[in-house]
């Protein structure tokens, strides 16, 4: 098993508009071949900041969602409202 870490800083004012969209991106991981679980957290120090935690059964698994079309797909909405590239970290064991 894996953990796949996202940071996202979200441009101020759109903090709803990222909620919105995000859970369209978390309805779509759920069919994702490999994926286990995750959680969705906002930094207690800066609502901006948001970080998501998912555990994936295999490498190979979240690199194929993670070059997928329907990440593509969801991650287009996501895009314009973030200030910075998302920061991907992946951990193993």
């Amino acid at each position: 098993m894996i953990k796949v870490i996202i940071e996202r800083k979200v441009a101020q004012g759109m903090e709803s508009n990222y909620d919105a969209a995000i859970k369209d991106t978390l309805r779509a991981i759920l069919e994702a071949p490999g994926y286990m679980s995750g959680a969705n957290f906002k930094d207690a120090s800066d609502e901006n900041h948001r970080v998501i935690i998912t555990n994936w059964r295999s490498l190979a698994a979240w690199q194929k969602w993670q070059t997928s079309e329907a990440r593509r797909n969801v991650i287009a909405a996501i895009q314009p409202i973030l200030t910075t590239s998302e920061k991907i970290t992946v951990l193993t064991a």
